[in-house]
Protein backbone atom coordinates (compact mmCIF):
# COMPACT_ATOMS: atom_id res chain seq x y z
CA UNK A 1 0.00 0.00 0.00
CA UNK A 2 2.46 2.21 1.26
CA UNK A 3 5.16 1.64 -3.01
CA UNK A 4 1.73 1.66 -4.50
CA UNK A 5 0.75 5.54 -2.67
CA UNK A 6 4.45 6.38 -3.30
CA UNK A 7 4.60 5.51 -6.92
CA UNK A 8 1.35 7.54 -7.40
CA UNK A 9 3.28 10.34 -5.61
CA UNK A 10 5.79 10.21 -8.34
CA UNK A 11 4.05 10.00 -10.79
CA UNK A 12 2.01 13.16 -9.98
CA UNK A 13 5.34 15.07 -9.35
CA UNK A 14 7.09 13.59 -13.03
CA UNK A 15 3.56 14.99 -14.99
CA UNK A 16 4.36 18.18 -12.61
CA UNK A 17 7.54 18.56 -13.86
CA UNK A 18 6.90 17.98 -17.16
CA UNK A 19 4.28 20.60 -17.30
CA UNK A 20 6.69 22.92 -15.96
CA UNK A 21 9.49 22.37 -18.28
CA UNK A 22 7.06 23.19 -21.20
CA UNK A 23 5.53 25.76 -19.40
CA UNK A 24 9.09 27.14 -18.31
CA UNK A 25 11.38 26.27 -20.55
CA UNK A 26 14.20 28.25 -18.37
CA UNK A 27 13.78 25.26 -15.69
CA UNK A 28 16.48 23.23 -16.62
CA UNK A 29 14.79 20.23 -16.30
CA UNK A 30 15.80 17.78 -18.81
CA UNK A 31 13.57 17.84 -21.95
CA UNK A 32 14.15 14.04 -22.63
CA UNK A 33 12.71 10.71 -23.33
CA UNK A 34 13.61 7.77 -20.76
CA UNK A 35 14.83 5.56 -23.77
CA UNK A 36 16.76 8.41 -24.95
CA UNK A 37 20.29 6.47 -24.00
CA UNK A 38 22.34 5.42 -27.35
CA UNK A 39 23.33 1.45 -28.32
CA UNK A 40 27.05 2.04 -26.40
CA UNK A 41 25.17 3.39 -23.17
CA UNK A 42 25.81 7.21 -24.19
CA UNK A 43 23.17 9.43 -22.99
CA UNK A 44 22.36 12.58 -21.49
CA UNK A 45 23.39 13.50 -18.11
CA UNK A 46 22.52 17.41 -18.68
CA UNK A 47 20.05 19.49 -20.13
CA UNK A 48 20.24 23.11 -20.23
CA UNK A 49 18.27 25.94 -22.18
CA UNK A 50 20.59 28.57 -23.62
CA UNK A 51 18.92 31.64 -25.37
CA UNK A 52 15.85 31.63 -27.37
CA UNK A 53 15.39 28.07 -29.03
CA UNK A 54 18.50 26.80 -27.97
CA UNK A 55 18.60 23.66 -25.95
CA UNK A 56 22.33 22.41 -24.75
CA UNK A 57 23.40 18.83 -24.04
CA UNK A 58 25.51 17.29 -21.70
CA UNK A 59 26.41 13.69 -23.50
CA UNK A 60 28.51 10.92 -21.53
CA UNK A 61 30.58 9.25 -24.22
CA UNK A 62 31.98 5.98 -24.39
CA UNK A 63 33.37 7.42 -27.83
CA UNK A 64 35.39 10.01 -26.46
CA UNK A 65 36.04 8.58 -22.88
CA UNK A 66 34.68 12.10 -21.78
CA UNK A 67 31.47 13.86 -21.54
CA UNK A 68 30.40 15.65 -25.09
CA UNK A 69 27.99 19.01 -25.59
CA UNK A 70 25.91 19.39 -28.60
CA UNK A 71 23.25 22.67 -29.14
CA UNK A 72 20.39 22.06 -30.64
CA UNK A 73 17.99 24.76 -32.15
CA UNK A 74 14.32 23.29 -31.26
CA UNK A 75 11.86 24.20 -34.57
CA UNK A 76 8.56 26.12 -33.43
CA UNK A 77 6.06 23.96 -32.64
CA UNK A 78 8.46 20.99 -31.46
CA UNK A 79 6.85 21.65 -27.57
CA UNK A 80 3.31 21.73 -29.05
CA UNK A 81 4.25 18.95 -31.75
CA UNK A 82 5.13 16.03 -29.33
CA UNK A 83 4.56 13.21 -31.99
CA UNK A 84 6.22 14.79 -35.04
CA UNK A 85 9.71 14.39 -36.20
CA UNK A 86 12.14 16.98 -38.04
CA UNK A 87 14.34 16.77 -40.47
CA UNK A 88 18.47 17.35 -39.00
CA UNK A 89 20.48 20.32 -40.08
CA UNK A 90 23.97 19.67 -38.68
CA UNK A 91 26.36 22.27 -38.75
CA UNK A 92 30.03 21.87 -37.73
CA UNK A 93 32.42 24.45 -36.21
CA UNK A 94 36.40 24.80 -37.26
CA UNK A 95 39.32 23.78 -35.35
CA UNK A 96 40.62 25.66 -32.52
CA UNK A 97 37.30 27.56 -31.65
CA UNK A 98 36.63 28.52 -27.74
CA UNK A 99 33.16 28.19 -28.50
CA UNK A 100 33.12 24.91 -30.35
CA UNK A 101 29.18 23.75 -30.08
CA UNK A 102 28.24 27.70 -29.33
CA UNK A 103 29.96 29.01 -32.47
CA UNK A 104 27.34 29.01 -35.31
CA UNK A 105 24.80 31.22 -32.72
CA UNK A 106 27.97 33.33 -31.41
CA UNK A 107 28.94 34.13 -34.79
CA UNK A 108 26.03 33.56 -37.14
CA UNK A 109 22.53 34.54 -36.99
CA UNK A 110 21.65 31.45 -37.57
CA UNK A 111 19.04 30.69 -35.17
CA UNK A 112 17.44 33.75 -37.13
CA UNK A 113 18.06 32.24 -40.17
CA UNK A 114 16.43 29.14 -39.31
CA UNK A 115 13.66 30.26 -36.81
CA UNK A 116 10.88 29.84 -39.31
CA UNK A 117 12.03 26.52 -41.26
CA UNK A 118 10.79 23.01 -40.28
CA UNK A 119 14.36 21.19 -38.91
CA UNK A 120 16.36 20.75 -35.79
CA UNK A 121 19.60 21.93 -36.14
CA UNK A 122 22.25 20.13 -34.47
CA UNK A 123 25.40 21.69 -33.57
CA UNK A 124 27.69 18.98 -31.88
CA UNK A 125 31.47 20.41 -30.37
CA UNK A 126 34.19 18.71 -32.46
CA UNK A 127 36.75 19.06 -30.01
CA UNK A 128 39.86 21.61 -30.41
CA UNK A 129 41.21 19.23 -33.36
CA UNK A 130 39.16 16.45 -33.45
CA UNK A 131 39.20 16.13 -37.15
CA UNK A 132 35.75 14.70 -37.21
CA UNK A 133 37.40 11.23 -37.18
CA UNK A 134 38.02 8.33 -35.45
CA UNK A 135 41.45 8.62 -33.64
CA UNK A 136 44.33 5.98 -35.02
CA UNK A 137 46.32 6.45 -31.61
CA UNK A 138 48.91 4.54 -33.68
CA UNK A 139 47.09 1.05 -34.27
CA UNK A 140 45.45 1.01 -30.53
CA UNK A 141 41.96 2.75 -31.43
CA UNK A 142 40.08 4.16 -28.59
CA UNK A 143 38.78 7.56 -27.56
CA UNK A 144 38.44 9.85 -29.12
CA UNK A 145 36.26 8.86 -31.65
CA UNK A 146 34.82 12.09 -33.08
CA UNK A 147 32.70 10.24 -35.92
CA UNK A 148 31.52 7.99 -33.88
CA UNK A 149 30.32 10.39 -31.01
CA UNK A 150 28.12 12.26 -33.49
CA UNK A 151 26.93 10.19 -36.60
CA UNK A 152 26.03 6.96 -33.67
CA UNK A 153 25.82 8.54 -30.21
CA UNK A 154 24.18 11.59 -30.81
CA UNK A 155 22.17 10.70 -33.76
CA UNK A 156 20.55 8.08 -31.90
CA UNK A 157 19.95 10.01 -28.80
CA UNK A 158 18.45 12.85 -30.84
CA UNK A 159 15.69 10.27 -32.83
CA UNK A 160 14.96 8.67 -29.34
CA UNK A 161 14.74 11.76 -27.38
CA UNK A 162 14.43 14.75 -29.09
CA UNK A 163 11.98 13.76 -31.94
CA UNK A 164 15.00 14.29 -34.60
CA UNK A 165 13.74 12.30 -38.29
CA UNK A 166 15.57 10.44 -40.86
CA UNK A 167 16.06 13.15 -43.33
CA UNK A 168 19.58 14.80 -42.62
CA UNK A 169 22.12 17.52 -44.39
CA UNK A 170 25.10 18.61 -42.95
CA UNK A 171 26.96 21.36 -43.16
CA UNK A 172 30.66 23.04 -42.18
CA UNK A 173 33.42 25.35 -42.22
CA UNK A 174 37.32 24.87 -42.31
CA UNK A 175 37.62 21.71 -40.62
CA UNK A 176 34.16 21.20 -39.68
CA UNK A 177 34.00 21.48 -43.89
CA UNK A 178 35.99 18.66 -44.28
CA UNK A 179 33.75 17.14 -41.26
CA UNK A 180 31.14 17.45 -43.37
CA UNK A 181 31.99 15.78 -46.90
CA UNK A 182 33.69 13.06 -44.21
CA UNK A 183 30.44 12.19 -42.69
CA UNK A 184 28.71 12.10 -46.36
CA UNK A 185 31.20 9.60 -48.09
CA UNK A 186 31.86 7.46 -44.62
CA UNK A 187 27.93 7.33 -44.18
CA UNK A 188 26.01 7.81 -47.65
CA UNK A 189 23.18 6.00 -45.95
CA UNK A 190 22.41 9.25 -42.95
CA UNK A 191 23.24 12.35 -45.14
CA UNK A 192 21.28 13.60 -47.91
CA UNK A 193 22.99 16.85 -48.82
CA UNK A 194 26.27 18.29 -47.69
CA UNK A 195 28.12 21.57 -47.74
CA UNK A 196 31.52 22.78 -46.94
CA UNK A 197 32.67 26.27 -46.49
CA UNK A 198 36.23 26.75 -46.99
CA UNK A 199 37.01 23.08 -46.39
CA UNK A 200 40.34 20.66 -46.64
CA UNK A 201 38.34 18.38 -48.91
CA UNK A 202 41.51 16.93 -50.57
CA UNK A 203 43.46 16.11 -47.84
CA UNK A 204 46.36 14.35 -49.45
CA UNK A 205 46.68 17.58 -52.18
CA UNK A 206 49.91 19.35 -51.91
CA UNK A 207 50.81 21.40 -48.41
CA UNK A 208 47.20 20.07 -47.18
CA UNK A 209 49.01 17.54 -44.79
CA UNK A 210 51.34 19.90 -43.42
CA UNK A 211 48.37 22.06 -42.54
CA UNK A 212 46.58 19.29 -40.77
CA UNK A 213 49.79 18.83 -39.23
CA UNK A 214 50.32 22.46 -38.05
CA UNK A 215 46.39 22.49 -37.05
CA UNK A 216 47.10 19.70 -34.72
CA UNK A 217 50.34 20.66 -33.49
CA UNK A 218 49.02 24.70 -32.66
CA UNK A 219 46.05 22.51 -30.29
CA UNK A 220 48.73 20.78 -28.44
CA UNK A 221 48.95 17.58 -30.20
CA UNK A 222 52.30 18.06 -30.87
CA UNK A 223 52.51 13.80 -32.15
CA UNK A 224 49.79 14.43 -34.67
CA UNK A 225 50.50 10.99 -36.21
CA UNK A 226 48.21 9.93 -33.48
CA UNK A 227 45.74 10.85 -36.08
CA UNK A 228 45.88 8.85 -39.14
CA UNK A 229 49.98 8.34 -38.86
CA UNK A 230 52.42 9.21 -41.19
CA UNK A 231 50.64 10.39 -44.85
CA UNK A 232 53.57 8.27 -46.73
CA UNK A 233 53.43 5.15 -44.56
CA UNK A 234 49.61 5.03 -43.68
CA UNK A 235 48.73 6.49 -47.14
CA UNK A 236 45.71 3.73 -47.02
CA UNK A 237 44.49 5.39 -43.90
CA UNK A 238 44.44 8.94 -44.98
CA UNK A 239 43.10 7.91 -48.41
CA UNK A 240 40.28 6.45 -46.20
CA UNK A 241 39.53 9.47 -44.44
CA UNK A 242 40.15 11.63 -47.97
CA UNK A 243 36.96 12.95 -49.33
CA UNK A 244 38.68 13.57 -52.59
CA UNK A 245 39.66 9.95 -53.01
CA UNK A 246 35.89 8.65 -51.89
CA UNK A 247 33.53 10.72 -54.66
CA UNK A 248 31.84 7.77 -55.76
CA UNK A 249 30.73 7.55 -52.31
CA UNK A 250 28.34 10.73 -52.94
CA UNK A 251 26.75 10.16 -56.18
CA UNK A 252 23.07 10.82 -56.18
CA UNK A 253 23.83 13.47 -52.85
CA UNK A 254 22.64 17.60 -53.20
CA UNK A 255 26.28 19.00 -52.69
CA UNK A 256 27.48 22.35 -52.33
CA UNK A 257 31.19 23.78 -52.05
CA UNK A 258 32.07 27.20 -51.60
CA UNK A 259 35.78 28.73 -50.37
CA UNK A 260 37.48 32.48 -50.76
CA UNK A 261 40.86 32.50 -52.84
CA UNK A 262 42.97 33.79 -50.06
CA UNK A 263 42.53 37.71 -52.03
CA UNK A 264 40.73 40.44 -50.18
CA UNK A 265 37.31 40.08 -50.60
CA UNK A 266 33.71 42.00 -49.95
CA UNK A 267 34.42 41.39 -45.94
CA UNK A 268 38.02 41.64 -45.36
CA UNK A 269 40.55 45.01 -45.27
CA UNK A 270 42.20 45.93 -48.42
CA UNK A 271 45.76 44.45 -49.19
CA UNK A 272 45.29 41.06 -46.55
CA UNK A 273 46.04 38.06 -48.07
CA UNK A 274 45.21 34.52 -46.02
CA UNK A 275 47.49 31.59 -46.86
CA UNK A 276 44.83 29.25 -44.84
CA UNK A 277 41.94 30.34 -47.12
CA UNK A 278 44.25 29.74 -50.20
CA UNK A 279 44.89 26.37 -48.76
CA UNK A 280 41.25 25.62 -48.40
CA UNK A 281 40.65 27.20 -51.72
CA UNK A 282 42.89 24.54 -54.21
CA UNK A 283 41.43 22.07 -52.21
CA UNK A 284 38.54 22.34 -52.51
CA UNK A 285 38.71 23.13 -56.23
CA UNK A 286 40.91 19.67 -56.65
CA UNK A 287 37.86 17.87 -55.16
CA UNK A 288 34.82 19.54 -57.05
CA UNK A 289 37.00 19.15 -59.87
CA UNK A 290 37.32 14.85 -59.49
CA UNK A 291 33.01 15.15 -58.39
CA UNK A 292 32.72 16.32 -62.00
CA UNK A 293 34.81 14.69 -63.48
CA UNK A 294 32.86 11.15 -62.32
CA UNK A 295 29.84 12.55 -63.42
CA UNK A 296 28.67 14.19 -59.72
CA UNK A 297 26.86 17.05 -59.99
CA UNK A 298 27.64 19.88 -56.76
CA UNK A 299 27.24 23.43 -56.97
CA UNK A 300 29.78 25.84 -55.77
CA UNK A 301 30.75 29.41 -54.83
CA UNK A 302 34.31 30.85 -55.28
CA UNK A 303 35.62 34.06 -55.50
CA UNK A 304 37.96 36.41 -53.22
CA UNK A 305 37.59 36.47 -49.72
CA UNK A 306 39.70 35.17 -46.62
CA UNK A 307 38.81 32.56 -43.70
CA UNK A 308 36.16 34.45 -41.21
CA UNK A 309 32.78 34.05 -39.99
CA UNK A 310 30.97 36.63 -42.39
CA UNK A 311 32.11 34.17 -45.79
CA UNK A 312 30.54 31.33 -43.76
CA UNK A 313 27.75 33.00 -42.43
CA UNK A 314 26.84 34.02 -46.52
CA UNK A 315 27.91 30.76 -47.65
CA UNK A 316 25.01 29.32 -45.38
CA UNK A 317 22.25 30.82 -46.54
CA UNK A 318 23.70 30.09 -50.25
CA UNK A 319 23.74 26.46 -49.75
CA UNK A 320 20.87 26.66 -48.05
CA UNK A 321 18.56 25.24 -51.24
CA UNK A 322 20.55 22.69 -52.02
CA UNK A 323 20.56 21.95 -48.13
CA UNK A 324 16.69 21.95 -48.19
CA UNK A 325 16.45 20.00 -51.52
CA UNK A 326 18.27 17.11 -49.33
CA UNK A 327 16.24 17.77 -46.27
CA UNK A 328 12.90 17.31 -48.69
CA UNK A 329 11.77 20.86 -47.96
Amino acid sequence: MVVRQRGRVHGVLLALAVALTAVFPGTGLAETEPGAVADDGARVVRATRAEGRALDLEIASPALGATGVVRLLLPAGWAEQPHRTWPTLWLLHGCCEPADYRAWTQFTDVAEFTASLPVLVVMPTGGRAGMYSPWWNFGRGGPPDWERFHVTEVRQILERGYRAGTRRAVAGLSVGGFGAMHYAFRHPDLFAAAASYSGLLNTLAPTVPEVIKGILIREGFHNWAGLWGDEHRNRTLWTSHNPHDNVDRLRGKALYVSSGNGLPGPFDPPYRLDALESAAYASSRDFTGELRANGIEVTTDYGNGSHSWPYWDQALRRSWPVLARGLGL
